[in-house]
């Protein structure tokens, strides 16, 4: 069995729903921090930058720092600085991320010179007719697309909502082109985070409560991956996925235990 060393953890629908701490996260996330366990809260989260989720999350009782956090915004800005340097970029998002995007470039409202890249963030109230049409209007004019996630629903307290998937694949399919995706499940997303802790794979476990993005994303780079029936966790969802995750928990609260059998 392996012995663990490090944890990621995603935040949405693990640790909280519609920034709500879920029953019993906030105590087990500080059971973690006193037993010094590394760890990271990983997320495609793009409607809030790293500074403003600690302080929500920290205003909650959770023992979390902005350091603490990765986002896929921030890893979005990292790519597009190595990828496409000085790239002129139209954001396309629910939320103001501009802090964690620093260094880009970045098109103003109604600007309608040429976009080099359409970066599509978390969708919203923003993702209205003549913003896509905007984004595929850059895209047929040799725009390269890049995705923070594709995640296709996310969870609030309303119940389930959709989300930037439903929309990318409408984008990619009109323009005939296929996203460059940063976020979760991409493996870059998973080699920074383990990069910020100095962990290896092997010795660490990502906990998601979405099986394909999170949790076997994971497994397939080396991590143990799991799984808690919370948040976007639907039964038909874990049934019919691609593969099994490594542990299945009714919630977050219950990962120190598993920690210590594991340890």
């Amino acid at each position: 069995m392996r012995r663990i060393r490090a944890v990621l953890i995603d935040i949405d629908g693990v640790l909280t729903v519609s920034w709500k701490p879920l029953p019993g996260a906030v105590a087990a996330l500080r059971r973690l921090h006193a037993a010094g366990v590394p760890l990271a809260l990983v997320t495609n989260t793009t409607s809030r930058t790293r500074a403003s989720i600690a302080g929500v999350l920290a205003g909650a009782g959770f023992p979390v720092a902005a350091s603490d956090i990765l986002t896929a915004p921030v890893i979005a800005a990292s790519y597009l600085h190595d990828r496409y340097p000085g790239a002129r970029c139209l954001l396309l998002n629910s939320g103001d991320i501009a802090e964690d995007l620093a260094g880009l470039t970045l098109a103003q409202e109604r600007d309608q010179a040429p976009a080099d890249v359409v970066l599509v963030g978390g969708a919203g109230p923003e993702f209205s007719y003549q913003a896509l049409n905007q984004a595929f209007g850059h895209l047929q004019r040799g725009a390269r697309l890049v995705a923070m996630h594709r995640a296709l629903y996310w969870r609030t307290s309303q119940g389930l909502q959709l989300d930037t998937g439903a929309f990318l694949a409408g984008l990619e399919q009109a323009a005939s082109t296929e996203a460059d995706v940063v976020g979760k499940p991409a493996p870059a997303f998973f080699a920074t985070a383990l990069a910020r802790l100095g962990a290896s794979a092997a010795g660490t476990v990502m906990v998601g409560d979405d099986i394909e993005t999170d949790v076997l994303a994971a497994q397939r780079q080396g991590l143990t991956g799991v799984l808690v029936k919370t948040g976007k966790y639907l039964p038909r969802t874990h049934h019919a996925a691609t593969g099994t995750p490594d542990h299945v928990l009714d919630s977050f609260a219950g990962l120190p235990a598993l920690l210590e059998q594991l340890s």
